[in-house]
Order: C-alpha cells, then sequence, then structure tokens
C-alpha cells in the first residue's frame, strides 16, 4: 500500500503517490498526484497557477472529476480541460507548458482531479512533443447496475481509449456505489488500483481515499465500495528504470543534465500566449557538511 503524501504547491495540496521510495514506477507510470478535492473562494491568486515549466522524456495526463484548468504549451495548444475529459500531453525531446484557473478565477469554484506522467520507452524518449484532447463522449464507457467504467487510455474490460500511448499501458476510471463489486481487470504485468473518493475492500483489506494498492503479479481480485467510490485502475509493462528530477525524466542521467541547461538558458521556448513568467530551475540540493574530525 502507497499512501499520499500530502504537498503543498502553494495555493492548494496534492496527494503524491508516485513515486514513493519502496515503489518507483507501476507499469510506465512514474508520477501520479491526486489534486484536492479543493473549494477555491472567487478570486483565485495567480499564486495558485502552475507557472510555465518543462517536461522530457514522458506523457503527462490531466483528469478531472471536478472544475476546470486551461492549459497552454509552447507546441501553441491552447485547451481547457472539464471533467472526464482528456489531456495528453507528449513532452518527448521537450516541451513547456503552463495550467491555469483563469476560467474559474473570478468566481472561484471546486477543484478534484488526478495528474499522472508515463515514460516513454526508450526508442521514442525524442520524439517532437505534441498535444491532444479528447472530449468525454470520446472516450469508450460502460454503466450498469451502480458501476460506472471509463477508459482514459489503452485497453481494458474490452474497451479501448482512442488515446495513442506509446507502450502497453491501461488507465481506467471505475465509480462504485456501496455494496458493487467488480473485478480487477488482467492482462498486464504491472498493476495499481487507486482510491480518489470514498473506500473500498481489496481481498479482505480496507483502503481508503488517498491510498493505492500496488497488486501482485497474476492476481485477479475484486473491489468492493463500502461507500460511493471513485477507484482509478492503472499500470502496463514495465519501461525499464528511469532518472527522475524535477519535471523531466529520462533513461540518462546525462540527458537530465542537458535539460537543467537547456531550461535555465532558455532554450526551451515558452508556452505560445503565456510567455511573461515560468517557474526558474530549481537549484540543487546542497551537499551535506562532512562531520568535523573528533
Amino acid at each position: 500500500m502507497i499512501p499520499a503524501r500530502r504537498k503543498d504547491l502553494g495555493g492548494f495540496e496534492v496527494g503524491r503517490v508516485l513515486p514513493w521510495t519502496k515503489r518507483r514506477m507501476v507499469g510506465p507510470f512514474i508520477f501520479f498526484d491526486h489534486m484536492g478535492p479543493v473549494n477555491f473562494p472567487p478570486h483565485v491568486p495567480r499564486k495558485t497557477d502552475v507557472r510555465p515549466h518543462p517536461h522530457i522524456g514522458l506523457s503527462t495526463i490531466t483528469y478531472l472529476y471536478d472544475g476546470e484548468i486551461v492549459h497552454r504549451d509552447s507546441v501553441g495548444f491552447h485547451q481547457t480541460i472539464r471533467p472526464g475529459e482528456v489531456n495528453w500531453m507528449t513532452a518527448g525531446s521537450g516541451i513547456s507548458h503552463s495550467e491555469r484557473f483563469d476560467s474559474i478565477r473570478e468566481l472561484g469554484g471546486s477543484m478534484h482531479g488526478i495528474q499522472a506522467w508515463v515514460a516513454l520507452p526508450e526508442s521514442v524518449e525524442e520524439t517532437s512533443p505534441g498535444f491532444v484532447h479528447f472530449d468525454a463522449n470520446q472516450l469508450p464507457s460502460h454503466a450498469d447496475r451502480g458501476l460506472s467504467i471509463k477508459v482514459i487510455a489503452g485497453s481494458a474490460y474490452g474497451l479501448t481509449s482512442p488515446v495513442t500511448t506509446h507502450s502497453p499501458l491501461f488507465y481506467v476510471h471505475l465509480e462504485l456505489d456501496a455494496g458493487r463489486t467488480t473485478d480487477v481487470c488482467g492482462g498486464y504485468s504491472e498493476r495499481a488500483i487507486y482510491v480518489a473518493k470514498g473506500s473500498v475492500r481489496i481481498e479482505g483489506e480496507q483502503y481508503e481515499a488517498g491510498q493505492m494498492a500496488v497488486l501482485s503479479p497474476g492476481t485477479m481480485p475484486s473491489i468492493t465500495a463500502i461507500e460511493p467510490s471513485i477507484v482509478m485502475l492503472l499500470g502496463g509493462e514495465a519501461v525499464g528504470p528511469r532518472h527522475i528530477w524535477w519535471n523531466f525524466v529520462s533513461s540518462s542521467q546525462e540527458r537530465i543534465e542537458q535539460a537543467k541547461a537547456d531550461w535555465k538558458a532558455g532554450r526551451i521556448e515558452l508556452p505560445v500566449g503565456d510567455d511573461q513568467e515560468f517557474i526558474p530551475l530549481p537549484e540543487d540540493p546542497p551537499l551535506p557538511k562532512p562531520e568535523p574530525m573528533s
């Protein structure tokens, strides 16, 4: 079980699930943040926005249960994402983007969702950056007696998402009424279950909102909702170990260092229409001072 660790992003908190010290990745998923739930008052301060910042070597997936976020990137895309929709951005050789609350800034509003990163296979780590958006009605779904299934990416439960992925993976949004049971989909070597809302029982153990259960290979447990619950299923095939530093992911530490130098020197373009500010490259933590000789 991996607990979400609360992180303050300067205007609201997120629950950081992956990477974790004892489990860095699940399939190609290398980063998993639970955003909110939070209710913003009117006049949402701009410090709450995620200012322009860079990525390499990964795809980001923003998925909301509630609220709106406005995306802009250096490729030129400008897209508001709403509940049940998908913003899928592939960084590849390098991209920058911002995520702002422009659409709810004046009146405020609620926000609740998941930000995940998928590491790209080595063969396409340097692919051209890109972005795609899918409306909620474009994603395959199924509802039956207290259970709804939506496949965000990959294939599961006999449904296949239109999102193009670079390696075998799956990402699924389940909603279960109290008492409803469903099986976890198989077919992938690495799988995990994340409880975004409510509480569920898996193989006799209770999991609360903010907890991720990583499954043993080949197991096929069922999920039973103790109360109305939102559950995310994720995983796929491993793409190999990855270095991760700030917003950069790569199979090569040297490539990480190059990305750091590129951002610091301004060689990664800022988002089109949002180029007046950015998040500076964080400073490396200082090395620990040596203990004095006795």
